[in-house]
């Protein structure tokens, strides 16, 4: 398929080099016309006033009969001061048409040879995933395979925070009021069981602060000196230490919370290459630490934490290794990072963490180029907002987050309820009308979600994400599934529109269609380019909105001259393919029927 940019920009410079001669190196300014202008490709005459020495109007006319003299496939322009509109006819939208049709990987480019890690959900195994957790891991997901439909070979990681005090909090707790309770016992799933006792640490360690000041001491003191956090930090001692009494309980309370994540991943739909453990990387971490105090890059205190000062770089002191030894998320970065470029031969390492560790990131990757690894410059932190509710910002400790799981049911059980209401599900047995909700109710979740740049901060309703009507994941749906239902009653008629001719000429909706078509590999690279699966959304749902138009518009199967009506099929086929493939990049299923 010909590249249509690279294709007008040669016919331009053609026909303004035989008016005015060769460029030497000066580049066009072409741009896509806007829409509310005539034409294709805009060129913007200025910066050639000084060649032709004539008014920007008379320029722009003189060239725009030269190209439309040199080039057939340019039919006509119009101008507007100094800015020439140029409009490609319909016989070349046609050819561009056939070109997608035939195209059996049309989105997707060839490969590059780099291979890009990319690393989301990172959960701590205190606590089951939340709502904040769905938006890290439909990003995640949603870019790597964005990534890997720009031609990189992608591996998609998960690092889970196994280790440090927050799992020792909910060990404690389980030890201290749990008396035995497990999944099996409770009917939980292991990491909701898990994350019931940090709900317990935190409400004892408040009681234990509160009774402690009023014993007189200051509220920092009695935080520092509480009976259950002196309890948790000793635990942590004892883990790294391998007490085996300890690391047995742990390993037996990360299983149960494993058990639940993969129930949570395999309903999200997302799923990883390799999984890494924190607990597997923080003495590799250790020993670089280690060797930053050799080389003399890092200082220990007098209380024996170990340091690196950054204030010459404009940041701050950055604490690496505690007093007592145990280590911190600065420490098992650095080896997690290291262990996973030498490992891999990276070419790029793409974390998708929150924003609020925006600093933790510009301190990692200063640390390790200061620690003389040069590939650090290619480490991208893939940095959003937070997903805020209507009532407010979500706070794990005090057992207020939105329970993902609790959420994906939800939103299963809306689609299902408004799509009865609708009479989406009339005709469908109750397999098919579970399938399409869960679907639909899933499409919507993540549709609300993608849709949103990732650096902004969202607000998520879940109820006006499940509207058939409007900029969402099931109207989206809905518009592939009434492609396919056309399709089918058009195979049911005998009608073999995959042999058919292309029609002699375009209605201008038609050309638009087809134009917005060609457009997509360029917004699966834009989208790659910026990391930024909102920018597909977008896509898809105007693709969607502008087939709605011309089908309310335009007769498809009752169409009598059978060469556009085949056209129109084809077309209509083609809308479906790119809007499944452009979900598919978000993670998205379509149904065949609605």
């Amino acid at each position: 398929m010909i590249n249509i940019d690279s294709f007008i920009s040669q016919a331009v410079t053609r026909s303004v080099e035989a008016l005015y001669g060769k460029l030497d190196g000066e580049q066009l300014q072409i741009q896509k016309t806007r829409k509310e202008f005539e034409g294709d490709y805009t060129l913007v005459v200025f910066p050639l006033l000084r060649r032709s020495r004539k008014a920007p109007e008379a320029t722009a006319t003189e060239i725009g009969e030269r190209i439309v003299a040199d080039t057939p496939e340019i039919e006509s322009f119009n101008v507007i001061k100094g800015f020439l509109n140029l409009s490609l006819s319909s016989a070349f939208w046609g050819e561009r048409f056939g070109e997608i049709y035939a195209a059996e990987d049309f989105g997707t480019a060839p490969s590059t040879g780099r291979t890009v890690m990319i690393e989301y959900s990172s959960p701590n195994t205190n606590k089951p995933l939340h709502l904040g957790h769905i938006r890290n891991n439909l990003l995640g997901y949603s870019v790597a395979q964005i990534l890997r439909a720009n031609g990189h070979n992608v591996i998609k990681v998960n690092l889970v925070n196994d280790r440090g005090i927050h799992i020792c909090k909910s060990m404690l707790a389980w030890q201290l009021y749990g008396g035995g309770e497990t999944p099996e016992s409770s009917g939980m799933k292991g990491d909701h069981l898990v994350g019931k006792y940090y709900v317990e640490f935190d409400k004892h360690y408040k009681a234990e602060i509160k009774a402690l000041m009023a014993e007189g001491k200051s509220e920092e003191e009695a935080k520092k000196t509480a009976p259950i956090m002196l309890g948790a930090q000793e635990m942590l001692r004892k883990w790294e230490a391998k007490d085996p009494e300890v690391y047995s309980l742990w390993q037996t309370m990360n299983g149960w919370v494993y058990d639940g994540f993969d129930v949570t991943y395999k309903a999200l739909g997302v799923d990883f290459d390799k999984v890494y453990y924190e607990s597997q990387t923080y003495l590799l971490g250790k020993s670089l630490v280690q060797d930053g105090l050799d080389k003399g890059i890092f200082f220990r205190k007098e209380d024996n934490s170990v340091w690196i000062d950054l204030t010459a770089d404009g940041l701050d002191q950055k604490l690496l290794l505690r007093g007592d030894g145990t280590s911190v998320y600065m420490t098992q970065d650095l080896g997690t990072a290291l262990s996973r470029f030498e490992e891999n031969s990276l070419d790029d390492m793409i974390y998708v963490v929150g924003n609020e560790q925006n600093y933790h990131f510009q301190v990692l990757k200063l640390i390790l180029k200061k620690l003389g690894y040069d590939w650090s410059d290619n480490i991208f932190h893939l940095s959003y907002g937070m997903v805020e509710l209507p009532e407010g910002k979500m706070k794990s400790r005090e057992g207020t987050v939105v329970d993902a799981d609790d959420l994906i049911a939800d939103m299963v059980g809306t689609a299902r309820e408004m799509s009865d209401e609708l009479g989406k599900l009339d005709g469908c047995t109750e397999q098919e009308a579970n399938a399409i909700s869960t679907m639909v109710g899933l499409g919507a979740l993540k549709y609300f979600i993608l849709k949103v740049d990732p650096k902004k901060t969202m607000l998520f309703d879940p109820r006006e994400s499940i509207d058939f009507n409007g900029n969402t994941g099931p109207f989206i749906q809905y518009t592939h599934a009434r492609i396919r239902s056309l399709l089918r009653k058009a195979a049911e008629a005998g009608i073999d529109y995959a042999g058919g001719t292309a029609a002699a000429a375009y209605l201008p909706e038609e050309v638009e269609l087809v134009k917005s078509l060609a457009d997509y590999p360029n917004v699966v690279a834009a989208a790659g380019d910026n990391f930024a699966p909102s920018i597909i959304g977008a896509y898809a749902y105007e693709l969607a909105k502008s087939f709605n138009g011309y089908y309310h518009d335009h007769s498809i199967l009752k169409e009598e001259n059978t060469a556009v009506r085949d056209m129109r099929l084809r077309l209509a086929d083609e809308v479906a393919r790119v809007i499944r493939s452009a979900m598919k990049l978000l993670g998205i299923d379509v149904p065949e029927r609605m």
